[in-house]
């Protein structure tokens, strides 16, 4: 979908958006415009709904008149606590409201350019859609949405503010896709060269890893799951030296990122039911949202260095997979004996974060995985949650995520989860009781982040949505892009 910045000017034709707040102040001359040249219907329609300009809400005008196909005002609430985030989901709202248009018209000549470009964000965010494997769509069913003009007072100024957002924009994106895809087309083998093409034209430096580098490594952890599959593993290193590219300082080394990419999780030997388990190809979206993070701090050159590593791996039953009651030895050294082939995620992001903090040795380490379902029965889909050994990187993911809308909440770590982890066999056993499993597979985990700063992000319940949301179609949310390119925006850019 194409996006411009233009000055104010009423529309000829398509559908015109206009915004509201419940004081009436942000209006903007072209709410006068359209209500004058549609014979005062804007003014009717609001009163009759009794439109109070809510954030959230919205009416729609059909015909018009004025040449436009329909109106949409949306309301953005109080205008002193109007947020970026308010002004994205307002646009969302308005967007969801004209699959039918070619054209639409944002009418934010009442915002600063700032706020202006992420209306158009949040127009871009909600038009996105999948339609890679549709064949028999009526031109009916198939949006026509083709282009956005957002008219503001400073078009200069939206426009320079909107080109970082519009390098956001594709990381998102480029994490929807590689989530929603199949996955008989997207395997380990398959997604490590799409982060090759996506990332190398941003300046992205890729190193694919495959089984004979990874052996050589000693990722017994990680290789341990993918022995049941044809499909063979990849670790994925990239790197964005922006910090050092700039002449800034970087001593402390990079920040460090790592995604747990289990492009199909059938459970292994551990086998899961039947019912939901296609949901299973999503099961790579902690590492779909590195990839896209890594796309979003590149494609709008920031000034930070910073690395991301996945760990790809299909999990798959069959005379060559690994068996609970197994014991593998990970890079690190450590022996681990396998009780569930159904927690391999642990096992993957084990090896990657010791290798990580072993060769980079960040300044903190940030991994995302779609880890437990315990997860999903403590947040619902309403905040992924977060264990952490710092308090202050803690409490900078936290704001983050509450800028960003991809809101996180903390648990617990501690001695008391981490004793459970003893093994009779080996140093340690992966999977304890279903009691405090979330926090026991975090304590798994931090044996491997080498004291580091460092944070886990259970995501389990948030990459994916039931239902439509302002800024997220139904399907993949990308959530943790914007998350961790916020991060680095805020306290790691110098």
């Amino acid at each position: 979908m194409d996006i411009s910045f233009a000055a104010p000017d009423l529309p000829a034709s398509g559908a015109l958006v206009l915004f509201a707040d419940t004081e009436g102040g942000l209006g903007g001359s072209l709410r006068a415009a359209a209500d004058e040249a549609t014979g005062g219907a804007v003014t009717r329609a609001i009163e009759a709904a009794e439109f109070k300009g809510k954030a959230g809400s919205s009416i729609v005008l059909h015909g018009p008149g004025a040449g436009l196909s329909r109106i949409v005002v949306v309301g953005l609430g109080e205008a002193t606590k109007l947020t970026p985030r308010g002004v994205e989901e307002a646009a969302g709202t308005a967007v969801a409201h004209l699959p039918r248009d070619a054209t639409a018209t944002i009418a934010a000549d009442g915002l600063d350019p700032a706020h202006t470009a992420h209306a158009a964000m949040g127009a871009a965010l909600r038009a996105w859609r999948f339609d890679r494997y549709r064949t028999t769509q009526s031109a009916e069913e198939k949006p026509r949405l083709e282009a956005v003009r957002v008219l503001t007072s400073d078009a200069d100024a939206a426009e320079a503010a909107w080109t970082p957002l519009a390098a956001i924009r594709d990381g998102v994106f480029l994490a929807r896709e590689l989530v929603t895809e199949p996955p008989n087309v997207l395997n380990p083998a398959t997604m490590a060269e799409r982060c090759r093409a996506a990332l190398t034209p941003l300046g992205v430096e890729v190193e694919v890893m495959g089984p004979a580098e990874l052996r050589e490594l000693g990722f017994g952890a990680l290789l341990a799951v993918a022995m049941g599959s044809a499909n063979e593993a990849r670790m994925v290193v990239m790197r964005w030296n922006g910090g050092s590219q700039s002449g800034g300082s970087q001593a402390s080394g990079p920040v460090a990122f790592i995604g747990k990419g289990v492009t199909f999780d059938s459970g292994g030997i551990s086998i899961k039911p039947a019912a939901g388990m296609e949901d299973m190809k999503w099961d790579m979206a902690g590492a779909g949202a590195v990839v896209g993070a890594m796309a979003a701090i590149a494609g709008r050159r920031a000034r930070a260095d910073v690395v991301g590593i996945v760990g790809l791996v299909e999990n798959m039953p069959s005379g060559t997979a690994q068996r609970p009651g197994d014991v593998v030895t990970t890079a690190s050294g450590k022996t681990v004996e396998i009780i569930n082939t159904d927690a391999e995620g642990r096992m993957v992001l084990a090896d990657v974060l010791h290798y990580c903090a072993d060769r980079f040795k960040p300044r903190l380490m940030v991994d995302l995985a779609t880890l437990t379902g315990a997860m999903i029965v403590a947040l619902g889909h309403e905040h992924g949650g977060m264990f952490a050994s710092d308090d202050t990187l803690a409490m900078h993911l936290t704001e983050a995520g509450a800028e960003t809308g991809e809101k996180l909440w903390r648990l617990p770590l501690g001695e008391a989860y981490d004793k459970q982890l003893k093994s009779d066999i080996a140093d340690m056993k992966h999977v304890t009781g279903r009691p405090g499993s979330a926090s026991t597979a975090a304590c798994f985990l931090q044996r491997f982040s080498h004291g580091l700063p460092w944070a886990h992000l259970d995501v389990a319940g948030m990459v994916w949505s039931g239902k439509d949301a302002p800024c997220i179609p139904k399907g993949a949310t990308a959530y943790g892009v914007r998350l961790l390119d916020r991060l680095v925006a805020a306290h790691h850019e110098g």
